[in-house]
């Protein structure tokens, strides 16, 4: 089809209306909806199953290592937001409809480029809302996955058009942006901002293309992850990627060095995201992390160190799950909690307090970890301190998950008092109530004292899962007697 457009206009109209209209509308169904109780779940439910083959990829996503380790077959689209949440099935919704809305149209090298671009920064951005954000990490994946729709719409929709562009980009000297606004008539951002309007992306889609808001930390880390996925391609120790690094760590709070392996480990894990998506032709094209510089580096690392097991993980969270329906017995909850946490999701230090001598304080019950003998084992703490508050307490009393140390719990720090910061040691740590229904057990802790890496995003959402599922077990437990 020779169609030719020129201006902002033309091209929206094009796109709404003869080349994009089913993607469109489900990205803007998708969009809107926003986890507000049982009718949003029906909701998403039916944008997908408007769609057969649709439904059936977010059903084999949903079943992947990835989003489901703990490996409980999904058949409907309704137990995949049970089992994996409202917000993962909303991305991989999103992203299955981009993949196929796109890249079924035109295998062009720019699209596939932009697209793998574009995921490499949904998960650069997201790994940093993580530490920033207490919640909303899954809107700002989707906000840098869509940073550049309107390019990705271009060169996955304009053949004639974009055959002129490619040629005129491949002259020596060309200026692009001055190329783009010759065969476009607008420019990428224009298009990308008009596009954004029209689908009515609002949140932090919208806000990261308006200047204005670019102290808002959502908007901080979809931007930092897209001009990070841009730099990577200049290689990893480029000085623009120097650069932000730099500010991410200072964003995040944490060593340049450690910001660095962050990176890196988004890097590794957005290529197993493409290949989750069906589209490992586009996990090669996000730049490797392999040089044998950085291998060696932390290849003598890691001989030191205790790595997180997948299998291990899978399996412990395979049994809990069993559990909480079949009933297991306290010590066997405990040590699977343990054993996952610790070889599972390599947290080098885990220990469960519980609560003690008539709910008056909290007491070790179980501790694992390198040096856990003399810090941990002996560990007691008053529940109520007049003088001061303190984290164990206010983790209980208001069933909350936290990772501190990061940005986003900052505001809780007076909590970690000095006695416990000398039993504990300083840096970054997670912390969880452990509740049977909602009957008060005890506080979970976990940190990576021992080498004194800092804890990684995907550490923190097996902590909540294994802290969820034992609560399920010892819960299914009281009920039997």
């Amino acid at each position: 089809m020779g169609t030719r457009s020129h201006g902002l206009h033309s091209w929206i109209e094009r796109f709404n209306q003869a080349e994009l209209p089913a993607l469109a509308a489900v990205v803007q169904d998708l969009h809107r909806l926003t986890l507000t109780g049982k009718s949003s779940v029906q909701q998403l439910a039916d944008v997908l199953l408007r769609d057969a083959s649709l439904t059936s990829k977010v059903l084999r996503i949903g079943n992947s290592a990835y989003y489901n380790p703990s490996q409980e077959t999904i058949r409907t689209i309704s137990r995949a937001i049970v089992l994996i949440g409202f917000d993962n099935v909303r991305q991989i919704g999103l992203s299955v409809s981009l993949i196929d809305g796109l890249l079924g149209r035109a295998s062009r090298n720019q699209l596939e480029e932009l697209l793998a671009r574009s995921f490499h920064a949904a998960v650069q951005a997201r790994n940093i809302a993580g530490y920033v954000l207490a919640k909303h990490e899954e809107e700002v994946f989707v906000a840098a996955l869509l940073n550049n729709i309107g390019e990705l719409a271009f060169w996955g929709c304009a053949d004639v058009q974009a055959d002129e562009l490619s040629s005129a980009l491949a002259q020596p000297g060309v200026d692009s942006d001055d190329a783009v606004m010759e065969v476009l008539g607008t420019s990428f951002r224009q298009l990308t901002q008009g596009l954004v309007k029209s689908w009515n992306l609002g949140g932090i889609v919208s806000l990261a293309h308006n200047s204005a808001n670019h102290n808002d930390p959502a908007v901080r880390a979809v931007n930092l992850g897209a001009r990070i996925s841009e730099a990577a391609l200049d290689g990893w120790d480029s000085a623009a990627m120097e650069k932000l690094v730099g500010e991410m760590a200072i964003l995040i709070g944490v060593s340049t060095e450690e910001a660095m392996q962050q990176v890196l480990a988004s890097a590794d894990e957005a290529v197993k995201v493409a290949a989750t998506f069906g589209a490992s032709e586009l996990g090669k094209l996000i730049p490797n992390t392999d040089p044998e510089l950085i291998r060696l580096q932390q290849e003598q690392r890691k001989a030191r160190l205790l790595q997180p097991n997948l299998l291990v993980l899978q399996q412990a969270l395979q049994d809990l799950g069993q559990m909480a329906v079949q009933r297991g017995d306290v010590g066997t909850i405990l040590d699977t909690l343990l054993k996952g946490l610790h070889q599972g999701a390599g947290l080098e230090r885990v220990m469960l307090v519980v609560l003690a001598d008539g709910q008056s304080c909290f007491r070790a019950k179980r501790v694992v970890g390198e040096g856990t003998e003399n810090g941990l084992s002996d560990f007691l703490l008053p529940v109520e301190q007049p003088e001061q508050r303190h984290i164990f307490s206010y983790v209980l009393r208001n069933k909350e998950t936290l990772w501190m140390g990061v940005p986003a719990s900052y505001n809780l720090a007076e909590l970690v008092t000095q006695p416990i910061r000398q039993r504990l040691g300083q840096g970054m740590f997670f912390i969880a109530p452990l509740l049977a229904g909602k009957r008060e057990i005890g506080v979970i802790y976990a940190d990576g004292r021992v080498s004194g890496r800092a804890l990684k995003h995907e550490q923190f959402v097996a902590f909540q899962r294994f802290t969820q599922l034992t609560g399920r077990c010892l819960d299914a437990l009281s009920k039997k007697s």
